[in-house]
């Protein structure tokens, strides 16, 4: 099994707090003869009309000495991951986690704003200290 990322249970509290039940903690894709896992599954009642929302969370840390790298990494997964759900999940919509201080950092750089940019892109923002989400980007509509 993989190593967690360092804020794995913060973001895994920060979405208890806010309404979603844990349902796979890791979420393991199977493709093919491999699998890869994503660090965090979780279903939310939206309206009773609608269903549960269900949501993959992949966590990212950005604490290694080359941010660009760790923004290739996440880039990658994220786009991976969103393509097998894409086969074996659709209303399951993949969310790349990362700390407020890196939002409000690294994401705004030129270099952070491309993955911004990418169609189909999703992100959590998180506040580390209060374990709480601060937004997702698309909004979730509930």
């Amino acid at each position: 099994m993989a190593a967690r990322d360092f804020h794995h249970d913060t973001v895994k509290t920060a979405l208890i707090k806010d309404g979603w039940i844990i349902t796979d903690d890791p979420l393991i894709l199977k493709i093919g003869t491999r699998n890869v896992l994503v660090d965090l599954g979780a279903e939310k009642l939206i309206a009773a009309e609608r269903g549960a929302a269900k949501v993959a969370v992949e966590v990212k840390t950005f604490i290694s000495p080359s941010l660009v790298n760790e923004l290739e990494k996440a880039w990658g997964q994220f786009f991976l991951y969103n393509r097998i759900l894409k086969k074996q999940d659709p209303l399951r919509q993949i969310y790349l986690a990362v700390e407020r201080n890196v939002f409000e950092t690294f994401f705004q750089e030129e270099v952070g704003q491309l993955l911004l940019e990418e169609p189909g892109f999703r992100l959590l923002v998180f506040d580390a200290k209060i374990e709480e989400i601060i937004q997702w980007k698309p909004q979730i509509n509930s």
